[in-house]
């Protein structure tokens, strides 16, 4: 992997997310040190250059919800077509047979496409631990570790098989103890809740339909203790608020604030399905929301109340979701589709491009409780995604930044982390993109091979 220098000067951007910075900023260590005005030049030498007069710079994209290990079964017969539950239904029988292999390739693949797109920081829900892969959070920190991307991996879990009320098979559930032990033992290994931090853990029960009660309330316990955040998917479709009904006797929202999860510190998948009452809660509390557009519009589960949310007082920030749902890891992609959804539904004065990137850095930041990514500005990390407006695409752009969204960008042509280029000229540093494809696709092959 290139080096890149300790003082590099990015210049004179054609255009950059960020308030007073036409001149560029400047990069020290892993931080931003300086934005720099239009026509300014740096306060002390630098190092090196990068002139930036052909690329837009935008913070990092934040990715706040994905199953990586989905990458495996994209458009997948048996799938595709279908609504969440009877999607799940048929998939399961599939990925129980994930092999370790596999999902070390399932995750370099996504990790590795997240990156292509401008994504910055990956966060990925792993709810999946048959036999073999127990140690599937060791698999995703180190190859977050490789590939230099900033991650928040979560240990999910899923305690309730068919024959206790509950979707998955009982060759994918894991009893409440098991879970629990695992979910200490990778956050004394792997979080780092400091600035900074390039790994860090979360825990993420798959979702009230797949876990006890007491897992939910012990997990709480576990994010107290170790201060790391919470993830589940919650209010993804109707059919869930009917299971939490029947099975709980009331809906999603309360059932979160009976098992202690309605605080700051949670953030929830979809949130589709809540109502005034419900909205008002969960922003009051604090509870933030990924929005997940493409995975929504792909099982037509429904619209997620962004503005709504946002206005109580959620955090609102996006993720690609899995790549069985979405087919794609591609983050700057999901922005533009979180645009035209919500356009859709709110209208066209309504939400801007700016709403969307700022859903995708900021508001994807705030979901993971950081503050110091997400935005260009000195003293924070030096997480940045650097687009070209050369493809034909964009000929006739008049508004550089609308066009990133307004024009479908896909590839970022640089992308840093933590003050390291890990995209350069279009492709991730020490990646065998090839190699990558050919293994990955063979791995794919062969899971479909057993059906």
């Amino acid at each position: 992997m290139t080096e890149t220098p300790r003082r590099l000067w990015i210049r004179n951007p054609l255009a950059i997310l960020a308030e007073g910075a036409g001149g560029g900023i400047v990069v020290e260590g892993t931080r931003i040190a300086e934005c720099l005005p239009a026509g300014a030049e740096p306060s002390a030498a630098v190092d090196a250059v990068f002139a930036a007069e052909r690329h837009v710079v935008i913070p990092g994209l934040v990715n706040t919800h994905h199953h990586a290990f989905q990458t495996l079964t994209r458009a997948h017969p048996k799938a595709i077509n279908k609504p969440l539950f009877p999607w799940l239904q048929a998939l399961y029988p599939v990925w129980q047979r994930i092999t370790p292999e596999a999902f070390r390739l399932a995750t370099r693949l996504a990790y590795t496409e997240l990156l292509l797109s401008g994504c910055t920081t990956a966060g990925d829900h792993h709810y999946l631990f048959p036999k073999g892969l127990e140690d599937s959070v060791d698999v995703q920190v180190a190859e977050a570790r490789a590939l230099g991307i900033r991650a928040c991996v979560t240990r999910g879990s899923m305690s309730l098989s068919q024959d206790q009320g509950g979707l998955p098979p009982g060759t994918l559930v894991q009893d409440d103890d098991t879970v629990l032990s695992d979910s200490e033992r990778v956050l004394n290994l792997f979080h780092d809740a400091r600035p900074g931090a390039m790994v860090q853990v979360a825990l993420a029960p798959c979702s009230p339909f797949a876990v006890t009660k007491r897992l939910m309330r012990e997990s709480a316990r576990l994010a107290e203790a170790h201060d790391c955040r919470l993830h589940t998917h919650l209010g993804e479709t109707l059919d869930e608020d009917a299971y939490c009904l029947e099975l709980f006797g009331q809906r999603p929202v309360a059932y979160l604030e009976e098992v202690g999860w309605l605080s700051p510190r949670t953030w929830l998948a979809h949130g589709i399905h809540f109502d005034d009452a419900e909205v008002a809660r969960l922003g009051a509390a604090g509870v933030g929301i990924c929005h997940c557009p493409t995975s929504n519009m792909v099982l037509a589960s429904g619209r997620c109340r962004t503005c709504e949310l946002e206005a109580a007082g959620s955090p609102v920030g996006l993720g690609v979701d899995g790549s069985a749902s979405n087919d794609s890891s591609n983050l700057i992609e999901g922005v533009r589709h979180a645009l035209m959804l919500n356009r859709l539904t709110y209208g066209a004065e309504a939400v801007t491009h700016l709403d969307a990137l700022r859903w995708a850095t900021m508001g994807s930041a705030r979901c993971l409780g950081r503050d110091d990514i997400g935005r260009i500005a000195p003293g924070l990390e030096a997480d940045l995604a650097l687009f070209t407006l050369d493809e034909l695409r964009f000929s006739g752009a008049h508004d550089p930044l609308a066009a990133l969204v307004l024009c479908g960008a896909h590839r970022a042509d640089r992308v840093m982390v933590a003050g390291d280029w890990r995209v350069i000229d279009g492709e991730p540093a020490g990646v065998d993109v090839q190699a990558l494809r050919e293994a990955h696709g063979r791995a794919a092959r062969e899971l479909f091979g057993e059906m």
